[in-house]
């Protein structure tokens, strides 16, 4: 059985037809799913900004508290030093209204 030139020139067009259509879709597949990855990437990197500020803002906070924290702490101290300075005071005038 011999085929026809025109009959083989059609079963290669009709072939090659269905192979551009399934490359297509693959490439629509494709380029989808890298649309996708660029998205979650985009979405990633405004997550991890906000993190950054929240954790910024957070660290400034606990900052703030570790030196109102040093600063109370420093005058409770002083306190403390005026008042054994106040006792030292008050015990040497004792002594000397003891003498006299």
């Amino acid at each position: 059985m011999i085929i026809p030139k025109y009959m083989l020139i059609a079963l290669t067009a009709i072939l090659a037809t269905g192979c551009d259509k399934q490359k297509a879709a693959i490439n629509e597949s494709t380029d989808a799913t890298k649309e996708a990855i660029d998205t979650r990437k985009t979405e990633v990197s405004a997550a991890a900004k906000e993190a950054t500020l929240q954790t910024d803002a957070k660290a400034t906070i606990n900052k703030a508290r570790i030196e109102a924290d040093k600063v109370s702490a420093q005058a409770r101290l002083d306190a403390e030093k005026k008042v054994a300075e106040a006792e030292a005071a008050a015990a040497k005038a004792k002594i000397d209204a003891d003498r006299k």
